[in-house]
């Protein structure tokens, strides 16, 4: 069995193993039936951009990159006026799609004339990874994807594709999943034959949504592998006549989609955030690297939560309220061990999850703003203060917090925006583009999409107010 054969078979056979130079590209697309290669790079929005490239263009993709009117790209920083962007692979990102193998995606950063280009999601994450590394740390991160299978109706509106998935309380529910499993099960086939090894697949807590979990890398590895697993699915779905959404909150009734990241730090070889719980006091096995590391993030929850929790719908799924099942979104700036209400909840020794990650975040800007935040924590060595691990967050009234002193998350994108334009620290983390810091240009972009929201009028205001005066 071919390399290839894996890939559509999923079975008997090792699973792909990303190049690490551009001979071992070489060969795989000689060995393999390569016809094309996609040159992708992604946006402030982490929208997928690409040009598809014979593979006879191999080596001049590799050596000059391909070219893009960036202006017509969405939001990475061009105007009609500026030269054209080109995009480099790297060659550590070379991912054949399992189900066209014929096919095969680059990652790339983004330059023009010759120097990065500093408007580049993926760059920015590079960079911040380089001033991780200086401190002799390595950012790991594994990230949880949820989506919703569904089809879009005559009028419009959406539905859930499978009218069976109608229980109260549906995570974990084995027939759905079943109903299903044509669907999910070739996709959990296509990550292993990627060699990203999924270990789970479930049905998660709203109706129709589903999760499908794969090992933890390296923070630029795991970005690269979020961006092209959404990709996947939803061209999967749609060649199926359906559509699989990411959105953090399809459905006001229904649990939202987090993207959660379990974060951790790494020294030669070593997971500095990894204790023995008898010798850490809470019992949670986190190293004092790793409490200072939460004290960081606390810091600065209320700024980079615009990062982690990007859109207007984002904040619909922060809340406490109508929800299908339980109610798994954090509303407060908080951590405890294994305690699903918490921001920061600590599953087991050594790792950090951050739950206000949702499905719209770009993961390259979204774990550069996590690592940022945490790595001040280190070097200001904050502190994080005490557990609330015993407590149902989503219960607690203004006066608990008060007491036992929990700050609410930003009620919204406007909220959260304002508190990133003036973090010092995230402003820092995310660069100056040469012309401008980039925090002040996503601010900008941002607080657009929030008005064009909010000058929306929706039939629920129509309902409560045409006749209320």
């Amino acid at each position: 069995m071919t390399a290839t054969d894996a890939l559509v078979n999923g079975g008997g056979s090792t699973p792909f193993t990303a190049p690490t130079s551009a001979d071992d590209v070489r060969a795989y697309v000689r060995n393999n039936g390569i016809q094309f290669l996609f040159a992708q790079f992604v946006d402030m929005h982490a929208k997928p951009n690409a040009k598809l490239v014979p593979a006879a263009h191999l080596d001049d993709l590799l050596s000059d990159g391909a070219g893009f009117a960036g202006f017509a790209a969405g939001e990475i920083g061009q105007q009609p006026s500026d030269p054209d962007m080109i995009a480099i692979p790297d060659v550590r990102s070379f991912t054949p799609l399992p189900w066209r193998p014929e096919v095969a995606r680059f990652a790339c950063d983004v330059t023009v004339n010759g120097e990065e280009w500093l408007y580049c999601p993926r760059t920015i994450l590079r960079k911040q990874l380089e001033r991780a590394a200086a401190l002799g740390f390595e950012f790991k991160l594994g990230a949880e994807l949820e989506y919703f299978l569904v089809r879009k109706k005559d009028d419009g509106t959406i539905e859930l594709a499978d009218p069976l998935d109608t229980l109260a309380q549906p995570c974990y529910d084995m027939r759905a999943l079943t109903r299903n499993l044509d669907f999910v099960s070739a996709v959990a086939t296509n990550v292993s034959a990627l060699g990203w090894d999924n270990y789970a697949t479930d049905h998660e807590d709203a109706n129709g949504q589903f999760e499908q979990n794969f090992q933890f890398a390296d923070a630029l590895t795991t970005a690269d592998r979020a961006i092209f697993f959404r990709y996947m699915v939803e061209a999967m779905a749609q060649e199926r006549g359906l559509i699989a959404t990411f959105m953090p909150k399809p459905f006001a009734h229904l649990t939202g989609n987090g993207c959660h990241f379990h974060m951790s730090l790494w020294r030669d070889g070593e997971n500095v955030f990894d204790a023995d719980p008898a010798d850490d006091p809470n019992g949670m096995g986190l190293s004092q690297t790793a409490y200072h590391f939460i004290g960081g993030l606390k810091a600065h929850a209320k700024a980079y939560i615009a990062l982690t929790a990007p859109t207007v719908t984002s904040y619909k799924r922060l809340v406490v309220g109508a929800q299908s099942g339980s109610a798994w979104a954090p509303i407060y700036i908080s951590y405890g061990y294994n305690n699903r209400t918490q921001m920061l909840r600590i599953p087991d020794a050594g790792r950090i999850e951050d739950r206000t990650v949702d499905g719209s975040c770009n993961p390259y800007l979204a774990a550069t703003a996590v690592l940022a935040a945490g790595l001040d924590g280190i070097e200001r060595e904050l502190d994080a203060g005490a557990p609330t691990t015993e407590l149902n967050l989503h219960t607690l009234t203004d006066d608990d917090r008060a007491n036992i002193g929990v700050e609410a998350l930003p009620a919204n994108l406007l909220d959260a925006t304002r508190a990133l334009e003036a973090d010092d620290v995230l402003r820092a983390a995310l660069g100056n583009t040469g012309s401008e810091d980039y925090v002040d240009y996503y601010v900008r972009v941002k607080q657009r999409e929030w008005s064009e929201a909010h000058e929306q009028v929706t039939q629920w205001e129509i309902d409560r107010y045409l006749q209320l005066y």
